[in-house]
């Protein structure tokens, strides 16, 4: 059996997202990555933007941006003296700082003598894996050629929905999606709807169509439950259901603050449920957070930042249900943290909910309010139900996936490289 390629992975997004509140799902993957190849045989090297400049890194740097990665920052530098008289601070300046005195090679920013490092270090069958849509540049992307690239993408939302980005972000992303999928040898998604979705995109921005585009799930790790750690006066007296993300539009919290309101036209004050709202605000949401402002402090619908895993499970598992009546998702990994877990989940039809959860979630339209104001009533009024836990996608079989595609592809780009 051919030996797996050795892996340059690039960690750029998590030293960027050192000590920024809880991990995104796109941290999560990247993280997973990393632990998976530091506790794995394979031969790897890892790649980090810096300032001005590119840094590849020693396998044994791995460990130390995993224990960052949890907030564990006691080993890392002071703020440089520099940065201090600039005003300038954040973790991922220390770490940058005591990863710049352990790189093998600090190159240029375009990545120039990258790739001849790394086949030296790693041999020809080395291949060059991004999961975490940062360090996308078509000037980088160029550098690390012959390697095998590999680009994971989680979604194409920003082009799909601008309305939901910050202002200039849905160019930026274009940008990095043509410099990633343009330059890529092979290119991975995690759902077959995101797949849908880049092959779309890619025959509208005219890209190349000869690297395979390989669905390969992520993987969904459950936390045990630490209801101890619950934070103080949590009233969890009465049925109560979660919703879980950063509350920016796409998410559609203003839905359920509407659900909410016409639950108590219906309900005796003491008969509605509460609504835990989990997650960091997020942009361009503005009415939401003036409505959310303005509820009453001891009320039923409550906003929960800075919740750890455990924390966050322990809510979960005793929910009478997950509400996700986003508007678009490239994965979704409320959906199957609950699904796994036997938690209902109560979400908007989305190909991507469909895909993984089947018949086993209950829809609705993001925009029908009375039709989720009537579903949530009668799941109140009852006691919370489990139901058999869902068949969901793990990571070791997400590894193989990617695996199996890097070994397929590996040969096919070698071949082409070869002299004529």
């Amino acid at each position: 059996m051919t030996a797996d390629p050795a892996v340059l992975l690039d960690v750029s997004r998590l030293l960027s997202r050192l000590n920024k509140g809880p991990a995104t799902g796109i941290d999560r993957v990247e993280a997973e990555w990393l632990a998976e190849l530091s506790a794995s045989r394979t031969p790897h090297l890892l790649l980090a933007r810096g300032r001005r400049c590119q840094l590849l890194l020693p396998a044994e740097a791995g460990p130390a941006i995993l224990r960052w990665s949890r907030g564990e920052l006691d080993d890392l530098p002071p703020i440089a003296l520099v940065d201090r008289l600039r005003g300038r601070s954040g973790a991922h300046l220390r770490a940058e700082r005591h990863l710049r005195q352990m790189a093998i090679l600090r190159s240029p920013a375009t990545g120039g003598g990258i790739a001849n490092r790394v086949i030296d270090l790693l041999g020809g069958r080395a291949v060059y894996l991004n999961v975490g849509h940062s360090n996308l540049t078509q000037g980088l992307w160029r550098a690390l050629h012959p390697l095998c690239r590999v680009a994971l993408i989680h979604d194409t939302i920003p082009l799909d929905h601008p309305e939901f980005t910050r202002a200039g972000q849905s160019e930026k992303f274009r940008d990095r999606f043509i410099a990633a999928v343009g330059e890529a040898d092979l290119v991975l998604t995690i759902s077959q709807a995101t797949r849908n979705a880049v092959i779309a995109w890619r025959d509208r921005l005219n890209l190349p169509a000869n690297a395979p585009v390989v669905t390969a799930p992520i993987g969904t790790r459950l936390t045990k439950a630490e209801p101890g750690r619950l934070p103080d006066r949590l009233a969890l007296d009465r049925p109560y259901f979660v919703t879980l993300g950063t509350i920016e539009p796409r998410k559609n919290h203003a839905l359920l603050l509407d659900v909410w309101d016409e639950l108590s036209r219906r309900l005796p004050a003491d008969a509605l449920p509460r609504l835990f709202i989990i997650g960091r605000r997020g942009w361009e949401n503005r009415e939401t957070f003036a409505r959310l402002d303005r509820l009453p402090a001891d009320g039923v619908i409550r906003e929960l930042s800075g919740l750890d895993d455990g924390q966050v499970a322990a809510l979960l598992e005793h929910s009478h249900g997950m509400l996700m009546p986003s508007r678009a998702e490239g994965f979704g990994l409320p959906y199957t943290e609950a699904a796994a877990r036997g938690v209902p989940v109560i979400c908007a039809p989305l190909p991507v909910a469909r895909e993984l959860l089947g018949s086993y979630a209950r829809y609705h339209s993001p925009d029908d309010c009375q039709s989720w104001a009537d579903c949530l009533a009668d799941i109140a009024a009852a006691p919370a139900i489990r139901l058999s836990p869902q068949v969901v996608p793990e990571w070791n079989a997400h590894f193989a996936l990617v695996r199996k595609a890097m070994q397929e592809r590996l040969p096919v780009h070698l071949s082409a490289d070869m002299p004529r």
